[in-house]
């Protein structure tokens, strides 16, 4: 069975300034760790999650729900400027799509 930090989201990049591995965990955005590799920098963030997570705890704090378990509905509300939303609405005329499609179209 997976420990509870090993539930959470984790990316990992290289940083050519800092010349490691930064790892991030997405439910805690304010924490990061570093590494020479990738696994070490893994390693390190999921030490950090479960100090976090064991710090909550102890002060009766909830912890933020793991994204993999999380259900999404696919439904997304985006406010935008009248003068944009005219904007999509006349591309996606042009290009014969919904403005749903030409926007999904633009960021997958």
């Amino acid at each position: 069975m997976a420990s509870k930090a090993e539930r959470y989201t984790y990316r990992i990049e290289w940083s050519a300034e800092d010349d490691v591995f930064i790892a991030r965990c997405a439910e805690f955005p304010g924490l990061g760790a570093h590494g020479r590799t990738q696994e070490n920098a893994l390693r390190q963030i999921k030490v950090a999650v479960a100090g976090a997570l064991k710090w909550l705890s102890d002060e009766k704090r909830e912890a933020p729900k793991p994204l993999g378990s999380k259900k999404f509905r696919g439904h997304l509300t985006l406010r935008v400027p009248p003068e944009v939303h005219r904007e999509l609405a006349i591309r996606a005329a042009e290009e014969n799509v919904s403005i749903n499609q030409l926007i999904l179209s633009k960021i997958v």
